[in-house]
């Protein structure tokens, strides 16, 4: 099967993908945003087009595991997602994934603009490479890290 993890923002998406036969969860792309019917055009494509199985939305939550109107927003974007593709929706916790992933990409020569335009679908392998290790299995209410 194959899954697509999804690093939900207003303004941009970052997508990854995984199979599951080989679990390894590579960078897809980013997606900005448009229209609310290009935006479905674009998911509902890549759900037929990449075979996706089960898509995997990141849940950033506060570090007590509290949830964030992000949190909402993020929600609401898989319920929709689901919806529109009629793929099944996980969600999962992002914490950090975006600051790993700025952690990784200042290791490496890029310019600021190439930096932040690879950033958001790296979070999104951080984030399906956790949930792939943690045995593929959705976190509806993450824990607090205390």
């Amino acid at each position: 099967m194959r899954i697509a993890g999804i690093d939900y923002g207003t303004v941009r998406i970052g997508i990854a993908t995984a199979d599951t036969d080989v679990c390894i969860a590579s960078p897809y792309e980013n997606y900005t945003r448009r229209t609310a019917a290009l935006d479905a055009e674009y998911f509902a494509k890549l759900a037929k087009d990449e075979r996706i199985g089960r898509f995997v939305v990141g849940l950033p939550v506060h570090l007590h595991g509290g949830e964030s109107q992000k949190s909402a927003e993020a929600r609401a974007f898989g319920v929709w997602l689901q919806q529109l593709t009629g793929v099944a929706v996980d969600y999962f916790d992002e914490r950090f994934t975006t600051a790993e992933a700025d952690a990784i990409l200042n290791t490496v020569k890029l310019t600021k603009k190439k930096r932040q335009a690879r950033r958001d679908q790296l979070a999104a392998q951080i984030m399906l490479t956790a949930y792939l290790e943690s045995g593929s299995r959705g976190q509806d209410s993450p824990l607090s890290i205390d």
